[in-house]
């Protein structure tokens, strides 16, 4: 069925319309005020990590938001930051990259094959590492000993993927200042799953390990800053595909529809936008329409350009989010976020709040004469897979960390130019 709603949101325009400029340089002396940048490292998950794209992968890592921070601190004392970088620009093989797919500009897998070296521990070789962002990892998961060999992002680069773990790796370091920037996975698997998938973490577990971690970090008198949640259902990956996406123009098509589903009378279409049909088996017929505020998964785009789902075939529970399930992923970031402004307060700690940052960009921001939005692709914050930020989007969140550890400090840390840093290649 053609849907136009959809080829809309998939025909992406590339940003030659905005103009890239040199930043203003900070007029001052960098100084690290009350902090000692010498041994800095960065615990957390993907984001920190530097995942784009749907994979990590090297010009990703050296675009990390670890990595942006840490080259700004080489100004205030820091000596060295050693990431581990993956040996190509495929990572594991799951990048995406844009590509023109009937008349349409989407994401697509990238070709090639992996180098095989990106599957080995290099720890002995190259470590020990600075930058301890794990793609995947839960709070619970940087306590987990032998975590390494359940996930192949961390068993590349752990000291023992049999027995070490993220945090006693980060502390074998002795950091003097660190960053800690997670729990967005401990949300995540139930929201891009439809509410179907892992449960997310209780606050009260998260609370205990949170602030075990920050414990830890702070053993021997090191300060750091702590980055809270976004808003998670508000990142592309919710908020491409609108509730009411099938379009229809045709009055055959419309009465064709109605006829197919003359058996569930609470489903009706009309000329225009339409609200999707989806499986809910807590729905007396099984399934029904969308209501407005309900959420698709960008995952569902495809099954909606070729398998009718919405339409013919109703879309399946794992491939959106209802009002309830909503709520409970709202509700379990603003507990976390309230366990991580107390444990910055009780450990005097700077907090970043990300998640108002993010909220700005939603609704568009400048920075050196570029327009940015987290809108999917064209926005330019957030890469390919709509959940993880580019290298602009890392920069921008980059200079918010930075900007809290000046404030918390005293310290005067210069911020990065963000058009220095390479926005979404179109083909």
């Amino acid at each position: 069925m053609y849907i136009n709603k959809i080829k809309h949101i998939l025909l992406f325009f590339a940003l030659s319309a905005f103009i890239a400029c040199e930043a203003e340089i900070d007029q001052y002396t960098p100084d690290p005020g009350e902090a000692d940048f010498t041994t800095f490292v960065a615990v957390g998950n993907s984001l920190v990590a530097g995942l784009a794209d749907g994979e990590l992968y090297r010009s990703g890592q050296e675009n990390s938001l670890a990595n942006i921070i840490a080259g700004q601190l080489m100004h205030t004392g820091l000596g060295s930051f050693k990431q581990p970088l993956m040996k190509d620009e495929l990572g594991f093989g799951n990048r995406l990259v844009l590509a023109e797919v009937d008349g349409s500009l989407m994401p697509v897998p990238m070709p090639g094959t992996p180098d095989p070296a990106n599957f080995a521990n290099i720890y002995q070789s190259e470590g020990p590492f600075h930058n301890m962002g794990v793609p995947g990892a839960k709070v619970s998961h940087l306590f987990f000993e032998g975590y390494g060999t359940l996930n192949p992002y961390y068993g590349r680069f752990a000291s023992n993927p049999q027995t070490s773990n993220v945090i006693s790796d980060a502390i074998a370091l002795d950091p003097t200042f660190f960053q800690l920037w997670i729990g967005q996975d401990d949300i995540l698997g139930y929201a891009m799953s439809g509410g179907e998938g892992d449960g997310i973490t209780p606050a009260s577990a998260f609370m205990t390990m949170y602030f075990m971690a920050v414990e830890i970090m702070t053993h021997n008198g090191a300060k750091g800053v702590l980055g809270n949640i976004a808003d998670i259902t508000s990142i592309p990956f919710f908020r491409t595909v609108p509730y009411n996406a099938l379009l229809l123009d045709d009055q055959n098509i419309v009465d064709l529809l109605n006829h197919a589903y003359s058996a569930a009378p609470h489903i009706n279409f009309a000329l225009g936008p339409n609200p999707l049909v989806v499986a809910d088996s807590d729905h007396p017929a099984g399934l029904r329409q969308m209501e407005a505020g309900e959420l698709v998964l960008l995952t569902a785009l495809g099954g909606i350009r070729n398998e009718g789902w919405g339409s013919q075939v109703p879309l399946p529970a794992q491939y959106y989010l209802n009002l309830d399930q909503i709520q409970n992923i709202a509700g379990a970031a603003d507990e976390y976020n309230q366990v991580i402004r107390n444990a910055a307060e009780t450990f005097g700690l700077a907090y970043a709040d990300i998640r108002s940052a993010l909220v700005e960009a939603e609704q568009g921001i400048y920075f050196d004469a570029i327009g940015f939005s987290t809108e999917f692709v064209t926005g330019g914050v957030f890469s390919l897979d709509g959940v993880h930020l580019s290298a602009r989007g890392n920069a921008i969140v980059a200079n918010e960390f930075i900007a809290v550890i000046n404030r918390e400090y005293n310290a005067s840390i210069p911020k990065v130019a963000i058009g220095n840093y390479p926005g979404i290649i179109f083909p």
